[in-house]
């Protein structure tokens, strides 16, 4: 099935996890997820942001899982595995204070570089690639995913995937591409949904 020409995804990095200071990657940590009034806030951003019929897609990771449900209750969730986070090898979990220094990378380098038993940025864009085309394909959707997959998303649209790790991706922000017949275009990054 084709694209359509002009299909919005709206993809959103789950709430603060619970492994705060550590690399979480892999690791199935919980979501600190906001207060009543932030989700409401947020809920309401979503209803502007993406408005009408839309899928919901998420990384099968519990803090994403439990970001989408606070913010859609009672939507129907498909995960797909393409939309987790990186994964970091033998550097899971570590402090982030206790990892190696890379040294004076490039981007390039940096996004070619694979953690020991681990996937290098490159490789989570191309996974990641095939799952955004499969998702507009079906219409406006919402992802709730990580930032390194957000950054995956971002590096495809600019046609180089190392400049995707130019960008900062927040917690529970929201980052906009659309697809144009063929090109994904970027509306915006990185949207606080609630304060």
């Amino acid at each position: 099935m084709a694209a359509s020409p002009f299909t919005r995804l709206l993809l959103i990095r789950h709430a603060v996890s619970t492994a705060t200071g550590q690399l979480a990657g892999r690791l199935d940590v919980p979501a600190n997820l906001p207060a009543a009034p932030a989700l409401a806030q947020a809920r309401a951003q979503l209803a502007c942001l993406l408005p009408g019929p839309r899928n919901l897609f998420s990384s099968p990771a519990l803090r994403c899982r439990q970001t989408a449900e606070a913010l859609l209750p009672g939507a129907a969730i498909t995960e797909d595995p393409r939309l987790w986070e990186q994964h970091f090898g033998t550097w899971e979990g570590m402090e982030n204070t206790s990892l190696p220094d890379l040294g004076p990378m490039n981007r390039t380098a940096l996004a070619a570089h694979c953690p020991p038993d681990g996937e290098s940025f490159l490789d989570v864009c191309r996974r990641v690639e095939p799952a955004l085309e499969e998702v507009a394909a079906g219409g406006p959707a919402i992802i709730v995913t990580h930032a390194g997959v957000i950054r995956a998303a971002l590096g495809l649209a600019l046609g180089n995937a190392a400049q995707g790790l130019a960008f900062e991706i927040a917690p529970f922000s929201a980052s906009l591409l659309t697809r144009l017949e063929g090109a994904w275009s970027i509306g915006f990054v990185n949207r606080a949904l609630a304060p």
